[in-house]
């Protein structure tokens, strides 16, 4: 729901705050007062283009702040603002509400703000549209498109068509992966029996040399290794023959060992006890080289005698360098790479058996999807009957008595180069994201006219009035959205103007209404009357919006019965006028209850 609004620098409007509660709240004032600019703002907090044109003469920029609360409104759209935020990380003020800012500089930069954080002015809109929905003047001309008729229609069936809506989807999301999969294979069968040559040749070459993992990185440490053999060699046979003595000249000198135990048997010996302690310390010393001479003789094992090992090194890593040349820097990512590659030919498989194959799966999840499709449309076309009928008794009590609205369903021809034709009781259609159906809304404005389509047939006062049953009878689903209507009553007057006022005050026992109007049976039926006043004080036109007191209220709607509002007459008209909204109010909330 919102809440508050803040506009400064926007046209007419210097600075203006205004409150907004629940129930059926008008905006009045006089022709250029800068009414419409409070549905510009509104707009503005949608995400609408920015216009450097609306900011005010002489201001650097124009701002408009929203104040917006969600604990009103549906489960659906609760989640829908939910995720904005958190994907956003906007801060809710302390009172849980949220702040939507909008700035638009005089050289046409546009900034937008959510919860304190700066964002697109498309992530603005995503925010707003589950909470405000605006009709302007030129919004009527939704209700003429084909894709916005459907959309209400399905809004109107809920779940029936829902439920169905999302099966198709999901049947007609595997369908053209499939059907689509089909077309590249048989299209491009040449170039992927190509592909697949390449590939194979490839993975044939990887696999005759069966490289493993790491076996490149494994290589050049042996090479290294293996080309200092000669010194690794010395350097091993010195420190054993240091510790053993030389293997091949045991009488010339003494290793290591030798010594150390000639010195534990002295030590043993002796017969001073200082000494003969000392003995066991030597044998510990005895077995660590001990140790070493074992060690450094499986060292001198190991190393290659074969004098043709390293060439054989060498030579396998040639073979692997053919590899990471062509397919990657390293051997693990020759092994991915031919991971891929096998996924890849296996889809790559073009053979007549396997189109056969393919195109049998095509036509089992075409079947899916007309069915699917079939379905959806009957549904459609039962609520189809019910939204007429609603609307149609909608627009009786909107003095249209005679007025009939006939919701078609038909379905949609494939165009020439469809990208989704679909053959559903022998006729091509167009499978599209929300079904094989189009609907055509058609009015009848008397009883015995030809039915047309809303465009042909409905004036701009008969659209606004077709436009306000079709919201009444949809908001009957739903519960706490905003609902702003810009002079949904132009082209209208006396009873119709009462109907309309009825019917908005209806609506907004279950949403936030905000009208403007200029007619004073609207405004009657408002629970808060706000008040666009005008000040010209000769350097300028400035505009402030205004809460009414009772009195005041009586004032303005004398005011808008053709100006009456400095007589008595104008007065007991106005004052007449409200006390009937008012019983009638009472009355509905009764019944209601």
């Amino acid at each position: 729901m919102l809440t508050e609004i803040r506009i400064d620098g926007l046209g007419v409007i210097s600075t203006a705050t205004a409150q907004f509660h629940a129930g059926l709240t008008c905006l009045t004032g006089e022709t250029g007062a800068g009414k419409t600019m409070v549905v510009t703002s509104l707009h503005l907090l949608g995400g609408a283009r920015a216009d450097a044109g609306r900011v005010r003469r002489g201001a650097p920029r124009a701002v408009v702040e929203g104040r917006f609360t969600i604990e009103e409104v549906h489960d659906a759209a609760r989640d829908e603002v939910e995720k904005v935020l958190e994907s956003t990380g906007a801060q809710r003020d302390d009172d849980g509400s949220i702040i939507a800012v909008r700035t638009v500089g005089s050289d046409g930069r546009s900034r937008a703000h959510l919860g304190g954080r700066s964002v697109p002015a498309a992530v603005l809109g995503d925010f707003t549209a589950p909470l405000l929905t605006v009709h302007g003047q030129n919004d009527q001309l939704r209700l003429q498109r084909p894709d916005q008729q459907l959309q209400a229609l399905d809004q109107f069936a809920g779940d029936s068509v829902a439920t169905l809506l999302r099966k198709y989807r999901l049947a007609r999301r595997t369908w053209l992966q499939t059907r689509g999969e089909l077309l590249e294979r048989t299209a491009r069968s040449r170039e992927l029996a190509l592909e697949a040559d390449r590939l194979k040749h490839s993975l044939d070459e990887i696999d005759a040399l069966a490289p493993e993992s790491g076996e490149d990185e494994r290589i050049v440490a042996e090479v290294r290794r293996l080309s200092d053999l000669d010194s690794l060699r010395e350097a091993a046979t010195g420190a054993h023959d240091a510790l053993a003595g030389p293997a091949d000249a045991p009488g010339e000198g003494s290793g290591a060992l030798e010594l150390l135990g000639a010195a534990r048997s002295r030590l043993e010996s002796a017969q001073d006890p200082a000494l003969s302690d000392l003995a066991p310390r030597l044998g510990d010393a005895i077995s660590v080289v001990v140790d070493l001479t074992t060690e450094l003789s499986g060292y001198l094992s190991d190393l290659p005698s074969d004098p043709n090992a390293l060439d054989s090194l060498l030579n396998r890593q040639a073979e692997l360098k053919t590899l990471t040349r062509k397919y990657a820097p390293d051997i693990d990512g020759v092994l991915a790479w031919a991971t891929d590659a096998r996924g890849r030919l296996d889809s790559l498989d073009v053979s007549e058996e396997a189109l056969t194959a393919l195109a049998a799966e095509v036509e089992a999840a075409a079947d899916d999807v007309r069915e699917a499709a079939r379905k959806l449309t009957a549904a459609r076309t039962k609520s189809a009957k019910k939204l007429a009928a609603a609307v149609s008794t909608e627009l009786g009590g909107l003095a249209m008595g005679r007025a009939k609205l006939e919701v078609q369903v038909r379905p949609m021809p494939a165009g020439a180069q469809d990208s989704a034709p679909l053959t559903v009781g022998g006729k091509e259609l167009h499978a599209g994201s929300s079904g094989v159906d189009e609907a055509e809304f058609r009015l009848s404005a008397h009883s015995g006219a030809q039915s047309l389509p809303l465009s042909r047939s409905a004036s701009g006062g008969e659209l606004s009035r077709v436009m306000l049953a079709l919201e009444v009878v949809l908001a009957r689903s739903e519960h706490g959205s905003t609902m702003v209507f810009d002079e949904v009553d132009a082209g209208v007057g006396g009873r119709a103007a009462v109907e309309i006022g009825r019917r908005l005050a209806r609506l907004a026992r279950t949403h936030q209404v905000i009208v403007v109007t200029h007619l004073p049976q609207v405004a009657a039926f408002a629970d808060t009357h706000l008040v666009v006043d005008k000040v010209d004080d000769g350097k300028g036109v400035n505009s402030g919006v205004r809460t009414l007191t009772d009195d005041e209220r009586v004032k303005e709607l004398a005011r808008m019965l053709a100006g009456l509002d400095d007589t008595e007459t104008g007065r007991a008209h106005a004052e007449e006028l409200l006390a009937t909204a008012n019983a009638e109010k009472d009355t509905a909330t009764s019944a209601a209850s």
